[in-house]
């Protein structure tokens, strides 16, 4: 149980940009649990970026991007063979112990005015509303059966990608830790989510232009932190629009 003395939520005062930055020079998967500490935190205090049909990034944020995408290895795609669920651990696991799951911790993050079902020490949403980065258009989220697809939680590297990426040849904890990190995590509009599946960024962009700079930004971040590889087309598609955000 959480100790409810303590916050629940802070204000969410950063860009996830910024949150990128904080990981600085990590790259190897032996620091993720101490990287991962601070981006998270930045991560959850992080404002939505949407409302503009054009890319925008602060340039010292974008050059780092760069920098990193330059540093990050390029293969081709593995074999999908031996990728389930499973061996990223049980879907949303409570990796950092507050007594909540990563779905809701996400769902909480990233909507505002959210409200909590009784009895579940504000950890289960039951609403809230999400200004979605991904289509810039807002949405009402309602938990329940029928309702609750229209909000979903997107990993930013998928899964089946991260397999294919590099993910095979990391620990089972990493990939644990790499399916529940916060910086790899975001709320999203569902049909947008379901469109995009497992495509990397040279196969799909968000339809909302102005979340691209900060969108291939995340995705190098999690490459890095998790000692994966872009394709070719991957590695392009990242860089031109990086090279438009500058």
């Amino acid at each position: 149980m959480k100790d409810k003395t303590i916050p629940r939520r802070s204000s969410k005062a950063l860009t996830l940009v910024t949150a990128v930055l904080l990981l600085g020079g990590v790259a190897g998967c032996g620091a993720v649990e101490s990287a991962g500490t601070a981006v998270a935190e930045a991560v959850r205090r992080a404002v939505p970026s949407v409302g503009s049909d054009k890319p925008a990034g602060n340039p010292a944020d974008v050059s780092a991007a760069i920098a990193r995408l330059a540093a990050i290895p390029v293969k081709g795609r593995a074999p999908k063979t031996g990728y389930n669920r499973e061996q990223f651990g049980p879907a949303w696991a409570d990796v950092d112990h507050n007594g909540c799951d990563t779905r809701n911790d996400i769902l909480a993050r990233d909507l505002t005015g959210e409200t909590f079902k009784p009895g579940t020490h504000d950890c289960v949403v039951a609403t809230g509303t999400l200004a979605d980065k991904y289509t810039g258009k807002t949405i009402r989220f309602v938990r329940g059966a029928d309702t609750s697809s229209a909000v979903q939680i997107d990993h930013i590297i998928p899964l089946s990608l991260a397999w294919q990426t590099g993910a095979q040849q990391i620990s089972e904890e990493q990939r644990k830790q790499l399916a529940n990190d916060p910086l790899n995590l975001m709320a999203a509009d569902g049909p947008a989510n379901s469109a995009k599946g497992d495509k990397d960024a040279a196969t799909w962009l968000p339809p909302n232009k102005a979340f691209r700079c900060e969108y291939t930004a995340r995705m190098t971040a999690v490459k890095a932190k998790y000692k994966l590889w872009v394709t070719r087309p991957e590695h392009d598609a990242i860089q031109g629009i990086l090279a438009a955000c500058a």
